[in-house]
């Protein structure tokens, strides 16, 4: 049952805590859906692209919106697009949405496909075009109207693209029914995109796509995956009044967008060579919008200098306002894009490329992308409400109008939740949740204390049984619980879905008690406040911090804290170290991660905490706390930290190999894949460092986010877990778990924390199993449309095939009986009921046992056939479970 539950919440992930993982095939984080295709039929790959589509039932509310497919006239026009060929229409409900699981702080390209194909066979005979016309939102913000798309002959299909930074775990992509015919979608494709690319866009502001042009290449080329790993489809265009260029020479395309290469060997130029002025205008009939230029250049011509400024509507592109004269390096990629948003008052713009006196060559563009900038100036749901409530959903199947943002647009308000008044930071919170009478079955849930704004929980007329939270009936932050059951006194009491329907059915309500009590508060605050600015100076910052006197502090972790040993490093000193924050090496929900050298050259690694961190001072005072306590060679070591008045960041051993996460995605320089032995020993490393954890210090710790991503390799591939932002530790030695809420990653989180929001040991041994699973099939733990890892090898083990189990990567180059020993090792790991599971220690000798297997296997083959040889058995071999 909670694996069920598990998989049931997180079947929409496609990826874990990094958001660039790969997936199927190497596509990075795809989520490739075709709608309106039956669940029931199996997933396909694109004969084209490689790309796995799958159904869309997981991402859509079951009920929503009806399954079509085209006629059969637009068939025979489609019939090279599979993916087009099916189709969701709601005709039903002002707002229908897809949810689409992204990672806070991540960008994201997301693309909806439409062909109406005359699927209802209300245009077959109509003697004039005529339009459907319905939005697009992204969350509560509108960022398109379909209004394009015709349906008269029903062969002409459409493509709506948005590049958008997640804002939280899910992402709604959402039609809005605005009278102008029924809504409907083809196809939904999210794809991540690295942090480099467009720099503009931020939570606050996405880029809309206008046109994605190869330029010098034929109307009929479209170029997209796998020659572009992030899958932008460009199109061949020309240009009238230039002349199209093209090379079949190796082209560089090292610079941060990525153009992929048979777009960079064509182009266009002014005809004849002669003329000094490339023009590429377009028109936007509504005037409305504000336009972003990213323009792309590589020169194939390379035997004279070409020399050329850009201009927009005679506006200077690509230097700040600032005239530039630009040279496209020979062979090698570059771009030039605009740094603000610009509008042209008549709807006519003109990019005009103009050769400067010192050329000899004419202007050429290779390539251009024309986007409409969207300003998120509708509020949204506080992302970590909306992370909740999602849960909510999904744990209890709330059938609900619960689709896109919960409290925004006004209109579109879900059932049964009240919110705030949008605050400075244009979010609300969720302060009333009524789910009276909504057929709610099982426990409740421990996703209800995450809700810290509400103030009023109705859960009566339900079918709930099983103990209430405890930290519902806590007093917390000044707010008091009010409990109405038939004995007065729910704390102490079991509900029970068979209680006779004549007893008081239990209602939670969360509530302020008296305005006099907020009005004590509140001045206890100003005293409290009126203190600190005694005893601390904004300008200069205590060496040793005090958590009490900083905002966003709810956990006493400083009382336990010995910064002894710990250099406290300034911000102008990492500013120093780190050449200006020069190279980047790494992110993480706490923030980026930046190489550094110390004055006595010790290489480090620094983590800064972002703006737009999820993390907060918490999780730093975590990480500090634990890595101060620690000390074991295969823990990562902390140098220092930084703690001023706007900045926060840790300074610890710079792990040179990346972490195990970047070797088996490809995604280092390493070279051959890592080999069976090379993996057991850093798994075994690893799994030592957390034993140290759990039973090395005097009191427990839970590390909270064990991942492949969290295990740093340095020389020779030495394994050190990392990552304490999450860590919790006990507080006595009677404790035997601790509550928390958020933890962990999609996809390494132990089942029996979505009952009890409780962390365990035995919830990192669950999280240690997934990446012993990982390790072995060198597949991702989530991969949309086939379930969990732990389902994908159960599945496979029965076959009684190890080869069918391990990374192909391998090529059957182990021992057998080691590589079942940590499959076997794995799935006690991994079972459902934690105190079945095995301790650290236990998996620590497990693993040892497997290495001292392939070492004599590795032993075996160097010393070459022998006249005594025998065939090797293997001993081990699934288990019964």
């Amino acid at each position: 049952m909670a694996r069920l539950i598990l998989f049931a919440a997180l079947m929409l992930a496609s990826l874990s805590g990094a958001a660039a993982d790969d997936g199927i095939g190497g596509q990075s984080g795809f989520v490739s859906i075709d709608c309106g295709r039956e669940a029931n039929y199996s997933d396909y790959k694109d004969p084209k692209t490689g790309i796995v589509y799958v159904s869309d039932e997981p991402y859509i509310d079951a009920g929503a919106g009806e399954n079509h497919r085209i006629s059969a006239t637009a068939t025979a026009t489609a019939a090279d697009s599979y993916l087009l060929q099916t189709l969701r229409s709601f005709p039903s409900g002002p707002r229908n949405c897809y949810a689409l699981p992204t990672v806070a702080g991540t960008k994201y390209l997301v693309r909806l496909g439409f062909l109406y194909g005359n699927y209802d066979g209300e245009n077959s005979s109509s003697s004039s075009a005529s339009s459907l016309r319905f939005d697009l939102h992204l969350g509560a913000q509108r960022w398109a109207t379909v209004d394009d798309v015709v349906v008269q002959t029903g062969g002409i299909s459409r493509m709506y693209e948005v590049v958008f930074m997640g804002w939280a775990r899910w992402a709604p992509a959402c039609l809005v029914n605005v009278g102008g015919g029924t809504p409907f979608v083809s196809s939904v494709e999210l794809r991540p995109i690295d942090d480099e690319l467009y720099p503009s866009v931020k939570t606050s502001e996405s880029l809309s796509l206008f046109k994605r042009s190869d330029m010098g290449a034929d109307t009929s080329t479209l170029t997209r995956y796998p020659a572009d790993e992030h899958d932008r489809i460009w199109k061949g265009s020309g240009n009238p009044g230039s002349t199209d260029i093209s090379t079949q020479e190796k082209i560089q395309s090292e610079n941060s967008f990525e153009v992929p290469l048979p777009v960079l060997q064509t182009a266009i130029t002014t005809p004849g060579g002669n003329d000094t002025t490339l023009t590429v205008p377009w028109q936007d009939t509504t005037s409305s919008s504000e336009y972003m230029v990213f323009l792309h250049f590589a020169d194939f011509q390379k035997s004279q200098p070409r020399q050329f400024n850009v201009t927009l509507n005679d506006l200077p592109i690509g230097s700040n306002g600032r005239s530039l004269m630009f040279s496209p390096p020979p062979l090698d990629s570059s771009s030039v894009y605009s740094s603000d948003g610009y509008r042209a008052d008549d709807g006519n713009y003109s990019l005009v490329l103009r050769r400067t006196a010192a050329s000899a060559l004419p202007p050429m563009l290779n390539a251009m992308e024309i986007y409409t900038v969207i300003t998120h100036d509708s509020p949204r749901t506080f992302h970590k409400d909306f992370d909740v409530i999602m849960d909510i959903k999904y744990e209890y199947g709330i059938k609900k109008n619960w689709m896109g943002d919960p409290c925004f647009p006004s209109e579109f308000i879900w059932d049964g939740i009240k919110c705030s008044t949008a605050g400075d930071d244009n979010t609300s919170r969720i302060i009333s949740l009524d789910l009276s009478q909504s057929n709610l079955q099982g426990v409740i849930s421990i996703n209800f204390t995450f809700l810290t704004a509400l103030n009023y929980l109705n859960l009566s007329g339900n079918q709930l049984n099983g103990p209430v939270p405890d930290s519902l009936c806590k007093n917390i932050a000044g707010l008091y619980i009010f409990s109405y059951t038939s004995d007065g006194d729910i704390c102490n009491s079991r509900t029970s879905s068979s209680r006779s329907t004549n007893r008081s059915t239990t209602i939670l309500a969360i509530s302020i008690v008296t305005p006099v009590l907020a009005v004590a508060i509140l001045l206890a605050f100003f005293l409290w406040r009126a203190k600190g600015k005694h005893n601390v100076s904004t300008f200069d910052p205590p060496r040793v911090p005090d958590p009490k006197k900083a905002p966003g502090s709810t956990t006493d972790h400083w009382s336990h804290l010995p910064i002894n040993g710990s250099r406290q490093f300034t911000y102008e000193e990492l500013k120093n170290f780190t050449l200006n924050f020069q190279r980047f090496i790494g992110q993480g929900g706490f923030g980026h991660v930046y190489y550094g050298c110390l004055e006595d050259g010790s290489e480090v690694a620094v983590k800064m905490r972002s703006e737009s961190s999820l993390h907060g001072l918490d999780e730093f005072l975590a990480e500090v706390q634990s890595l101060t306590k620690v000390h074991h060679r295969n823990l990562v070591s902390l140098v220092g930290y930084c703690w001023e008045e706007h900045y926060l960041a840790l300074v610890y051993e710079y792990m040179p190999s990346g972490s195990l996460c970047d070797h088996l995605r490809g995604k280092r320089d390493v070279g051959e894949t890592l080999n069976w032995a090379k993996r057991v020993r850093i798994m075994l490393e690893a799994a030592q460092g957390l034993e140290y954890l759990h039973k090395g210090c005097n009191l427990p710790i839970i590390h909270g986010d064990v991942k492949t991503n969290n295990v740093l390799l340095g020389e020779n591939l030495k394994a050190k877990l990392a990552d304490f932002g999450l860590s919790k530790m006990y507080i006595s030695d009677s404790q035997t778990h601790i509550s928390v809420t958020a933890a962990g990653t999609v996809g390494y989180i132990d089942p029996e924390y979505y009952q009890t929001g409780r962390l365990t040991e035995s919830s990192d041994v669950y999280s240690f199993g997934v990446v012993l699973l990982e390790v072995v099939t060198g597949e991702l733990p989530i991969l949309a449309g086939h379930g969990h890892i732990v389902q994908r090898v159960e599945r496979k083990v029965t076959s009684g095939s190890i080869g069918l189990v391990a990374d192909a990567r391998l090529n059957d180059s182990y021992d057998i009986s080691s590589m079942w020993k940590v499959v076997d090792t794995a799935m006690l790991c991994t079972t459902d009921v934690a105190i079945q599971r095995p301790t650290m220690s236990t998996v620590v000798l497990q693993l040892k046992e497997c290495l001292a297997l392939e070492e004599a296997r590795e032993d075996r083959n160097r010393a070459g056939p022998t006249n005594d040889a025998v065939d090797v058995v293997s001993t081990f071999g699934p288990s019964a479970r």
